[in-house]
């Protein structure tokens, strides 16, 4: 529950309650409290999200010009990082003409000696 569904059930709450009986407040403010809190844990799950993000995008970019293996399929493939770019919060490597999820990465070592770029299978 978001806090939109959260301050739509408060709203609809005051709206019809009993205006002979009204919501005691220290309920009111212990549902303001929570409403609250909601939000602050948005906000603070946004802000670990952003935090993790740019923790993968440097360990991403630490790897250009590196020689990186994966795995594909049963075929473990091998080659230098060109680039890197973030898609939907993942960070992906260039390889040659191939891109790869940096969580795919099984090996990292130093580039080959000049003129060994690219991908091998």
């Amino acid at each position: 529950m978001g806090k939109d569904t959260f301050l739509k059930l408060l709203v609809a709450q005051l709206k019809y309650q009993d205006p002979s009986s009204p919501t005691d407040s220290s309920q009111f403010m212990a549902q303001t409290a929570q409403f609250t809190m909601v939000e602050k844990l948005e906000a603070l799950t946004a802000s670990q999200t952003a935090m993790v993000n740019a923790q993968n995008l440097a360990s991403a970019t630490s790897l250009v010009g590196r020689q990186v293996s994966w795995t594909e399929g049963t075929a473990t493939k091998t080659g230098v990082v060109s680039a890197v770019t973030m898609n939907n919060g993942t960070a992906q490597l260039s390889v040659g003409d191939l891109t790869v999820d940096l969580s795919a990465v099984t090996k990292v070592q130093p580039a080959p000696a000049a003129g060994a770029s690219g991908t091998t299978a």
